[in-house]
């Protein structure tokens, strides 16, 4: 039976609004233990971690709250580090996606230390990929990918001990719509996959997934990185940057099954849900489902191929 780790991050240190430190503790109202027992998945919650408080400062040299986003994310290494060397499956409650530093850093040292081939699906509406001297706000929820592409802060760019952790041919980025003018360029230097709407719209959303899930084989470790703002605000309104034009629910719900297809996935970042922002707790609710059909439920029982 496989064992899934839940780790609380409940932190808003990294975003542009409060609430998202909220997150982990809506999902659990919402069913996500007992939806995932149900599943036949063992579940150990390790509750949430605990960090420095969000002091809501202006930014100070093009960052904000630089210490204790590297506290978070330094907290959430060590616990997805330890749950991954047990053998179990770490999925990170979200916060804001600037923990997805820490989380991933340690999925890439566990991956790099057991010869395994790394894969990131990264479901979001922005690009995440801001520098201190570019970003317009300063906030570090817009920086993960471009930190663990080795470009950042020292202390946020080096967990596993080595950089940078992540590769460009190691993720793709999906959902993609709010991009500032000095990401754009960035992406195109470093040549990130990008998958933006225009491309989902184009192609369809079952093209862009075989295109993402290209070349994975058994010795891939396949980690999703789930922003909710990657969702479209209809079905999704409780995150702090809504951007409308996001996947449907059926969208993602293709997503999520092809992904268990797969049966490669190692590791889950749930984040910037936001309960101050939402209805009755309805994204949350959609969260909880589409982590139900990463982990194999499917609308139809679909037949074998013989």
């Amino acid at each position: 039976m496989k064992t899934i780790s839940l780790i609380g991050a409940p932190t808003d240190v990294g975003a542009s609004v409060k609430g998202a430190g909220m997150g982990p503790d809506a999902l659990r109202v919402a069913g996500l233990v007992q939806a995932l027992e149900a599943r036949e998945l063992a579940v150990i919650d390790h509750g949430n971690l605990h960090g420095p408080a969000n002091p809501w400062q202006a930014p100070i040299n093009g960052l904000r709250h630089l210490n204790e986003a590297i506290d978070w994310n330094q907290a959430v290494y060590d616990e997805v580090s330890s749950s991954l060397k047990l053998g179990h499956m770490p999925m990170m409650l979200g916060g804001d996606h600037c923990l997805a530093i820490g989380s991933i850093s340690a999925v890439a040292k566990h991956c790099k230390d057991t010869g395994k081939k790394l894969r990131v699906l990264w479901f979001d509406a922005h690009a995440d990929s801001n520098l201190s001297t570019i970003s317009p706000t300063g906030n570090i929820h817009g920086m993960p990918v471009a930190c663990l592409m080795g470009h950042g802060p020292e202390q946020l760019i080096a967990y596993g001990g080595y950089t940078p952790a992540m590769q460009p041919n190691e993720i793709r980025q999906i959902g993609i719509r709010s991009v500032d003018d000095g990401e754009r360029q960035f992406i195109h230097d470093m040549g990130i996959p990008v998958f933006d709407m225009r491309y989902i719209d184009e192609h369809g959303m079952r093209a862009v997934m075989l295109k993402a899930l290209e070349g994975v084989d058994d010795n891939t470790h396949i980690h999703v990185s789930f922003d909710l703002d990657c969702l479209d605000p209809d079905i999704a309104p409780g995150v702090g940057t809504a951007v409308l034009g996001g996947p449907t629910y059926r969208e993602a719900q293709l997503c999520m099954e092809m992904i268990a297809d797969t049966g490669l996935l190692g590791s889950l970042d749930i984040v910037e849900l936001n309960p101050a922002l939402d209805l009755r707790n309805q994204t949350a609710i959609l969260a909880v489902d589409l982590i139900e059909s990463l982990f194999g439920k499917s609308t139809l029982v679909r037949m074998a191929d013989k």
